[in-house]
């Protein structure tokens, strides 16, 4: 799986027609229980051209794509963190994904009630936030209470642990996330064991009406704004465009697409501005038997990435046999590649880039 990202915001702010959008785009959507509430998790393909042309010159029998999952966190309002509309409980579920989906609202319509009584965006995104901020204070106040157990017997380290889980809950107590902050080595490794919300990456969703794509209406300068001053990212989406984007056969898409001005549709740049927000790449194995990809973070040694396919192949790498997508589309087949010697032989240092295709050798 490429990554995983849960999918926030107040009641009828769109988030449930894009989510129902973007994982009917060839989706297994499934319920997963967690306690007595089911939140909904759909898995979409992510859209990648070059696995298709991959699939053509390696003639392979099936294509594997790597995927995305989104959880729809229902619940959300104001209180949520005390349990209003049972919220403190669907906030647990998105405590081990990657990042979090912010859907805003930036539509007028009379017909769906705002749960605020008006459309107002910075209002919309400050009350999300909040929530998130009080969420993770309780998280870290149960945690100082377990670290202060550690203190007082003795373990090792635990009053630096104790020092830094205090400074987490003077942020929060300020009404200020984790996110964004300079953390050591070490400190990283505790939040990553607290699993923090604020901790997590956020891409604010515009949700716009069909007519304000393509022009920048003050309700998404709003949003920029405030994404602005997080360093985070934002993109704008109808989901309302979207719904009808995935109603059409596949075929009938890009036309549409094109209709409205928009080179691709919003599923696609959702996938990108998430794949750049949490550095990720995408390196791919091809043969007859099938072209698949594969998702990494960057940086990612060659051994490590081996691992991604099966364990045992970290275990026993030797070496990774490394040919550039750009060569493979300048040569015309894999031959050729070899012939020119654009094939290279990399050892356990390698650093995969975007678009390897790799081919491992490892012992048993």
């Amino acid at each position: 799986m490429g990554f995983n990202c849960g999918i926030v915001g107040l009641p009828n702010v769109g988030k449930s027609t894009l989510f129902n959008a973007l994982t009917a785009a060839g989706a297994a959507v499934a319920n997963y229980p967690f306690c007595t509430i089911e939140p909904n998790v759909g898995v979409v393909e992510v859209p990648d051209d070059r696995l298709d042309r991959l699939a053509e010159i390696f003639k392979s029998k099936k294509i594997v794509p790597t995927t995305v999952e989104f959880v729809d966190i229902a619940g959300l309002v104001k209180g949520a963190s005390q349990g209003e509309g049972l919220g403190n409980k669907f906030l647990s579920h998105i405590r081990n994904v990657d990042a979090i989906v912010h859907i805003v609202r930036c539509f007028e319509n009379p017909d769906v009630a705002h749960v605020s009584g008006s459309v107002d965006p910075a209002r919309d995104i400050e009350i999300i936030e909040t929530e998130l901020i009080l969420a993770d204070l309780e998280t870290v106040e149960r945690r100082l209470q377990t670290v202060e157990k550690k203190v007082r017997s003795g373990e090792a380290k635990a009053a630096e642990e104790h020092a830094f889980t205090q400074q987490l809950h003077a942020l929060l107590a300020k009404g200020e996330p984790i996110r964004g902050r300079p953390y050591t080595p070490e400190q990283m490794r505790l939040l990553h064991e607290v699993h923090l919300l604020t901790d997590k990456p956020v891409l604010y969703v515009a949700n716009v009406s069909e007519a304000d794509l393509g022009r920048e209406t003050d309700y998404v300068r709003q949003v920029r704004k405030i994404a602005e001053r997080e360093a985070a990212r934002v993109i704008v989406i109808s989901g309302q465009v979207e719904a009808e984007v995935i109603a059409l056969p596949k075929e009938d898409r890009p036309a549409f697409l094109k209709e409205l001005g928009l080179a691709e549709s919003g599923l696609d740049r959702l996938i990108q501005a998430g794949y750049q927000m949490l550095g990720l790449i995408t390196f791919f194995t091809a043969g007859e038997p099938e072209s698949r990809a594969w998702t990494v973070s960057q940086g990612t040694k060659a051994p490590q990435a081996a691992g991604k396919i099966h364990s045992d192949m970290e275990k026993g790498f030797i070496r990774a046999e490394v040919m550039a997508y750009s060569d493979l589309m300048v040569c015309g087949n894999a031959t050729s590649v070899r012939e020119r010697g654009l094939l290279r032989v990399e050892g356990r240092d390698y650093v995969i880039r975007d678009g390897d295709i790799l081919h491992f050798r490892f012992q048993v």
